[in-house]
């Protein structure tokens, strides 16, 4: 695993974002291995939104949030169409919402996940598995 150390959590955040990312050539796989990398790595952190596509058709993900002690990012999709944001938390309550392009989002989400990585050693575990696949 990469470490940086002018990174807290001693993990290299381009190449955690570059983790994240590297199946972003199709739209639904990119999201779906994002959903469950998010899901094994900060299961408590992260809240996953799935609806049935059509009557019998496989459960997709619609919405990942992760939150943080200030901090909420947001990923949502609509078939074809992906929205990322962040919001600024005070209490469990959003101060302000801000819409960002996917590649800064998960620069975003990248310094989260290493900020809890120095605070949690199983979530440091997890993301050393997501880093090494």
């Amino acid at each position: 695993m990469a470490l940086d150390a002018h990174d807290p959590g001693g993990l290299d955040i381009d190449l955690l974002a570059a983790a994240l990312r590297a199946d972003t050539s199709e739209l639904g796989t990119f999201v779906e291995a994002l959903a469950v990398k998010l899901e094994e790595a900060v299961p408590g952190s992260v809240r996953v939104e799935r609806r049935r596509e059509g009557l019998f058709g496989p459960k997709l993900v619609r919405r990942i949030t992760l939150d943080t002690d200030e901090e909420r990012l947001e990923l949502s999709r609509d078939r074809d169409r992906v929205e990322t944001s962040s919001s600024r938390l005070s209490g469990g309550i959003v101060l302000k919402r801000e819409a960002f392009p996917t590649h800064v989002w998960l620069q975003r989400l990248g310094g989260a996940l290493a900020a809890q990585a120095a605070r949690s050693q199983s979530t440091r575990q997890a993301l050393e598995r997501l880093l090494n696949e």
